[in-house]
């Protein structure tokens, strides 16, 4: 949970995280070392909340290659959701008016080696229309608001309707909140993502304001690094290995 070394990275780091609204520290652990860590962790299984993700792309994956991403949610217990996030962004480059929607959030996403600055608007859902889209009594426009979809006009390629695009997923996913007393109670969340392949992504994070980043990623890291978490790990991201994962599969 660290973010990255060279002079230039760090003065646009700084840049970035003076421009957004706030900054998650992000850490995925490699599949040897999920067990462990979950141990010393001390997490528990039967305290994650249930979730089902599932991504909309084309085949080709063309909204992946212009930075934009399509997902909707549900989630056990709470109603579904949606997002359409483009990334990376450059904040100050951004529209007032989307700047100032109390849907759209600028963050940053940091972890060990790199970082990428994002964009992303999110709507509420009742319970049962993601579920619906899937089994195609739903299109998928109507899981997305006016706002989602004026941004995702702005941004996806040209002639790719969201109505266009197939379903990859859904994937299984376990969160699990935590608040260990080392942190002073700071928020840490665990989400283990389960690829019908058999394969696992866990992903430990943590989110933090603007003004405190670099404290919050030194005092989790040396939490983590005390734990015997293994900080050296390639990283994985979730969104990637899902995309590339169902875009190789038969309709």
């Amino acid at each position: 949970m660290t973010a990255v070394a060279t002079g230039d990275q760090l003065a646009d780091l700084l840049v970035l995280i003076k421009q957004s609204d706030s900054v998650e520290l992000k850490l995925t652990v490699p599949e040897p070392h999920q067990r462990s860590t979950a141990v010393a962790l001390g997490m528990d299984p039967l305290e994650a909340q249930m979730r089902q993700v599932v991504f909309f792309d084309t085949p080709d994956l063309d909204l992946d290659r212009h930075g934009v991403v399509v997902r909707a949610r549900r989630v056990q217990g709470k109603g579904d959701d949606s997002v359409v996030k483009l990334r990376p962004v450059v904040p100050d480059t951004l529209p007032a008016k989307l700047r100032r929607s109390g849907s759209f959030r600028v963050e940053v996403d940091a972890l060990p080696g790199g970082f990428v600055c994002s964009g992303t608007m999110k709507g509420a859902l009742r319970p049962g229309e993601v579920r619906a889209a899937l089994a195609g009594e739903r299109s998928v426009r109507k899981l997305f608001s006016k706002e989602q979809r004026d941004f995702y006009a702005a941004h996806a390629p040209e002639g790719v309707a969201l109505d266009d695009l197939s379903a990859l997923g859904p994937i299984f996913v376990l969160k699990l909140r935590m608040a260990p007393p080392e942190l002073d109670n700071r928020r840490l969340v665990a989400e283990l993502w389960l690829y019908p392949d058999g394969s696992r992504v866990l992903e430990l994070s943590t989110r933090c304001g603007t003004g405190e980043a670099f404290q919050v990623a030194a005092e989790t890291r040396a939490f983590l690094a005390r734990r015997g978490v293994d900080l050296s790990g390639e990283q994985q991201t979730k969104t990637r290995k899902a995309l590339a994962y169902f875009a190789g599969q038969p309709a």
